[in-house]
């Protein structure tokens, strides 16, 4: 688990508007192996950005670089608004992250661990008992790390997480190890760092979870950003439902339009292939000829199969 460090006399502020993340050609060899390959990402400030792809495909390698663990091959990187090759320190003292599977002392209660951790950032102690709160821990706060669950040790590891209160959060599976319940109490606790102006990238196989919590995503496959964009805006594919009375009347008109690529009726309701930018156009064509619908919406399709169309692989 990265932790932060303590800002440096002198450091630089970042510029406010300047996202919190964004890097331009970053790039991770290792020998002949292109772990990451020229990466081009953007994280706006306040949002929660998922960070997906199947495994290997560079997400964790990229995490690292963002926050000092490696160096890249090349390229550039700011996490915000500092330059991770000159402003490392400072970036660190304002992040918080899981990267891969956290550490912390076996024998040593959870308390103590986080006083451990507390005492290597310079975090005030008093910071403690409201992160055991926040992430129900404070009953088994005195009880020794080794005998957590996996679900506690991961709910631990976000607690340390956000022990310096940090502007940005890096969390890679966030929701390992959680049951049902804790992965609804983790989603509710990244939407309520949101709306206190916190940043938060999650690396995640829960795509269930993303789709519901992230405002918009990138994913990885072979190294490469294949995909950047608003998840609603993303999983809106371009397919519209119309539901209209003279469903029959209303196929003919729109078979005839040479934009929508096909059209097919199931009682009352039309299936429309076809841009969704247009549905004011089919409202308008419908209404010409006087056919009113009751309902006209897009088709989205899940967060998986989206991941599946685009990747190729098994989430």
């Amino acid at each position: 688990m990265a932790t932060a460090q303590q800002a440096q006399p002198g450091a630089v502020p970042p510029a406010a508007a300047e996202p919190a993340i964004a890097t331009e050609g970053l790039t991770k060899r290792y020998g002949s192996l292109l772990a990451v390959d020229h990466l081009n990402l953007t994280v706006e400030r306040g949002e929660i950005f998922g960070f997906l792809g199947p495994n290997g495909a560079g997400k964790t390698t990229t995490m690292r670089m963002l926050l000092g663990l490696i160096s890249p091959t090349s390229g550039t990187a700011r996490v915000l608004g500092l330059d991770i090759r000159h402003h490392l320190p400072e970036i660190l003292a304002r992040t918080g992250s899981i990267i891969e599977n956290p550490t912390f002392y076996p024998y040593l209660s959870g308390r103590n661990n986080l006083r451990a951790v507390a005492r290597l950032t310079g975090t005030p102690e008093n910071r403690i008992q409201p992160v055991l709160d926040l992430m129900d821990l404070t009953d088994s706060a005195n009880r020794s790390f080794k005998s957590y669950s996996l679900g506690m040790k991961q709910r631990l590891a976000v607690g340390a997480a956000l022990l310096a209160s940090p502007d940005l959060l890096i969390l890679d599976e966030p929701a390992n190890g959680l049951d049902p319940a804790g992965i609804v109490e983790m989603r509710a606790l990244m939407k309520r760092l949101k709306d206190e102006g916190h940043t938060v990238i999650i690396s995640s196989h829960v795509l269930h979870e993303i789709e519901q919590i992230c405002d918009r995503i990138a994913i990885l496959s072979h190294g490469k950003v294949v995909v950047q964009g608003d998840v609603t805006s993303l999983l809106a594919g371009n397919v519209l439902e119309v539901e209209i009375d003279a469903a029959e009347r209303a196929e003919a008109v729109l078979r005839e339009i040479p934009w929508i690529e096909e059209v097919s009726r199931s009682g009352q309701r039309l299936t429309v292939h076809a841009d969704p930018s247009r549905a004011a156009d089919i409202n308008r064509t419908l209404a010409e000829q006087g056919l009113y619908l009751s309902e006209l919406r897009v088709r989205e399709q899940s967060l998986e199969q989206y991941f599946l169309d685009v990747t190729g692989d098994a989430a």
